[in-house]
């Protein structure tokens, strides 16, 4: 009954320790990802060091930034419906 025990106590120790590294390295993955994003790293040219137009690059980091800002602007306003 104890060994039964500590290898039930040992299964749930590699379950918690392998979700907490799935779940901090997909948090890390996913900021990444945005912050590539937003950064407009995906632009053409910007992959290989250049050839991209600095205005074309400028342009995508406005447009996705006030995209953003428009994004969270109907959200707040979505949920404010909700309050009344």
């Amino acid at each position: 009954m104890a060994r039964e025990d500590e290898r039930a106590k040992e299964a749930l120790q590699r379950v918690e320790r392998d979700s907490e590294t799935l779940a901090s390295s997909s948090i890390a993955r996913a900021a990444e990802r945005a912050r590539n994003h937003f950064a407009a790293e995906d632009a053409v040219g910007a992959a290989e060091g250049g050839g991209t137009d600095r205005i074309e690059l400028w342009g995508r980091r406005i447009g996705r930034a006030l995209g953003l800002l428009i994004v969270l602007y109907l959200l707040v306003s979505l949920f404010g419906q909700f309050g009344h």
